[in-house]
Formats: structure tokens, C-alpha cells, sequence
């Protein structure tokens, strides 16, 4: 398989290279280019930062166009943390901003009254069986690390919930898109064998 990482300049890219790795994806790239993207048969997208710089970099590099192509052939796809939360329609952080809109619904802050960001280990509840969570038992924990949250308008995309002074949604999972809000690459055994069950997901896919 012929695997990238798409890198938008929003860091937290090694470590997720050296994840994928770890669970049996072989000759995994790093890429801001977009003609070497479009060459991929699996996208990963992770990122951390602000959601309107990312789409700044995303629209001008063209990487847009190339990501929603991806997406739209039925190639596997990963995206995690602020690589979920670009899949929406809009964001609300740092003013409205339009997001790649593969996905109906919008980006809002986490509750008022919290800690932000919400840092550290949390308890994921499986809301749906998918091949996302084999392997791994509902109340697992994993790790996160953000301020804002995805609000999907269509509930059957929804792969799991987190509680954080209210529920949010912490992963998605629909045909040949996958996302979470969480950190795979941080949260160790549970985390890996999430990664090792999009390996094997993109197996049989592709």
C-alpha cells in the first residue's frame, strides 16, 4: 500500500509516522505536496493547532482538492484530532471558517466551564460496532488533546462519545472514512491496536 501523511505545517507528524510503522504499514510517506498525494491509496491526516490556518494552507497548496478526491474515490482515510475536524463544513475557532465539508455539521468550542484544552486520558463509549474499535472494549481509555469538538448533523456517522462536561463526539466512522478526536499515536497499547485495525480495514479495502 502506498500510504501518506499529509502534512498541513500543524506538527505531530512523527510521531504518528513511527505508529503507523509500528503496526505494519510499510514505505509510509510525508507529504505538503499535493501531486505526490494524489498518488496515494491511503491518506492519514492528523494535526494539531488552529482550524483556520490549516485551511489556509490546505486551499492555497491545493491539498484540498487532492484530500476531497481521495475521499470521494473510496480510498481508505484517517483523520485525526484537527485531521477530523477539517472534514466538517465549518468551524467556529478563531471566527467562521469553511472546512473541506465532507461531512454535514460544524466545529464549536467545548463546554463553558471546563479546562481547556482538555488534556490528557479520557474514556471513549462505543456507540457503534465497526472495525474502528475491534479489539478494544467500551470505556477504553485514550488520549486527547483539544479545546473544540465535532457536532456531526447526522447521527449514523457517530463511532463513539467522550464525556467532558458534556458529551462530545470522539470518533466517526462511515464506509471508507474514519476520525477521531483522540490521539492513537499517544495512547499507547489501545491506540496502536486502533491503528492496527485501520491496517487491516485498508487491507481489505483497497
Amino acid at each position: 500500500m502506498r500510504v501518506f501523511v499529509v502534512n498541513c505545517g500543524s506538527g505531530n507528524i512523527r510521531s504518528v509516522v513511527k505508529a503507523l510503522e509500528h503496526v505494519g504499514f510499510s514505505c509510509v510517506g510525508v507529504s505538503q505536496d499535493p501531486e505526490e498525494v494524489k498518488t496515494a491509496e491511503v491518506l492519514v491526516f492528523p494535526g494539531q493547532g488552529a482550524f483556520r490556518r490549516a485551511m489556509e494552507n490546505l486551499t492555497v497548496s491545493g491539498m484540498a482538492k487532492v484530500i476531497l478526491r481521495h475521499v470521494e474515490s473510496g480510498k481508505p482515510f484517517l483523520g485525526i484530532c484537527l485531521g477530523l475536524q477539517l472534514l466538517f463544513e465549518r468551524s467556529y475557532e478563531h471566527g467562521k471558517t469553511e472546512g473541506l465539508g465532507v461531512l454535514r455539521g460544524e466545529v464549536t468550542p467545548l463546554p463553558p466551564g471546563v479546562k481547556l484544552p482538555h488534556i490528557g486520558w479520557n474514556q471513549v463509549r462505543i456507540r457503534k460496532r465497526s472495525p474502528m474499535f475491534e479489539g478494544i472494549e467500551d470505556g477504553d481509555y485514550f488520549y486527547f488533546v483539544h479545546s473544540y469538538r465535532v457536532v456531526p448533523e447526522e447521527s449514523h456517522v457517530i463511532a463513539s462519545t467522550t464525556d467532558y462536561g458534556e458529551e462530545f463526539v470522539s470518533a466517526i466512522s462511515v464506509e471508507n472514512l474514519w476520525g477521531v478526536q483522540f490521539h492513537p499515536e499517544k495512547s499507547q497499547r489501545k491506540g496502536l491496536r486502533l491503528l492496527e485495525n485501520f491496517r487491516r480495514f485498508c487491507e481489505k479495502t483497497l
